[in-house]
């Protein structure tokens, strides 16, 4: 029984790496059930670290960014975004992701995976804690830390129904950003393309209709703590295991 038990557990570990759950992933969920997993959230090298991004459960005809920004709270678009604007797609600062992108925006911006009638998309950003205009640890800018995640991209910048926001945290920082942060009053955007920041510039789309509700996704280790758990399962069996083979021999010993 407890040999059966043993092997179920470690199936349940094998079956998470295999889907790709590494350990110290981070996942958060969207207000339309859009899901986003980062491979990294923790303990960053500040100087930069390769963050693998995955969502999925997207709208196909709205465009996102897939960014690192600084968090402004529940209901605000996160910004500025660090690394500034990439119009050429190869900082690896951020990515664009659309199945439509306006017609300067073809050939730049990458379309969904389309799983389901929804959009899925992988990618690979560089994530450090600061640029020349923003500075993730410096709690002067960035009071609630920053962020990685999704947005709408400047053709919506108004809309905040692809916000998907996983708090980031540096090594050597002493704070931790917090995963729910208070709501402030909202406040008016510029767009910008293909990602804001602190020194972008890009056509308008002043006008669009302005929509001030929403939350901040909720987040958690999803990976981590399964995979946590499943090991010290694991753990507590082998040594069940191992005290009732000692106990035999003891008592094989004392018979002896």
């Amino acid at each position: 029984m407890k040999r059966r038990w043993i092997v179920g557990t470690a199936g349940v570990v094998g079956a998470l790496v295999l889907a790709g759950w590494p350990l110290g992933a981070q996942a958060a969920t969207g207000p339309q059930g859009q899901e986003v997993t980062a491979s990294q959230s923790s303990g960053l090298n500040p100087a930069g670290t390769a963050v693998t991004v995955r969502g999925s459960g997207f709208d196909l005809n709205k465009g996102i960014y897939v960014v690192f920004c600084v968090n402004k709270g529940a209901g605000q678009m996160p910004t500025p975004c660090l690394g500034g604007v990439d119009m050429k797609g190869d900082s690896g600062s951020s990515a664009w992701i659309s199945s439509n992108p306006p017609s300067y925006g073809e050939g730049l911006a990458k379309p969904f995976t389309e799983v389901n009638g929804k959009g899925s998309f992988e990618v690979r950003l560089q994530v450090k804690s600061k640029d020349q205009f923003t500075n993730c640890l410096d709690k002067k800018v960035a009071p609630l830390g920053c962020v990685i995640g999704t947005r709408a991209d400047h053709t919506r910048t108004a809309d905040r129904s692809a916000d998907v926001l996983i708090p980031v945290t540096f090594a050597g920082s002493s704070s931790t950003p917090s995963a729910t942060p208070s709501s402030s009053a909202p406040t008016s955007s510029r767009p910008s393309s293909p990602v804001a920041s602190s020194s972008s510039s890009a056509p308008s789309t002043e006008g669009a209709p302005e929509k001030k509700s929403g939350s901040l996704a909720s987040t958690g280790g999803v990976a981590f703590g399964i995979l946590g758990a499943a090991v010290g399962l694991l753990g507590g069996g082998a040594a069940l295991v191992i005290a009732g083979r000692r106990r035999q021999a003891t008592k094989k010993e004392m018979q002896a």
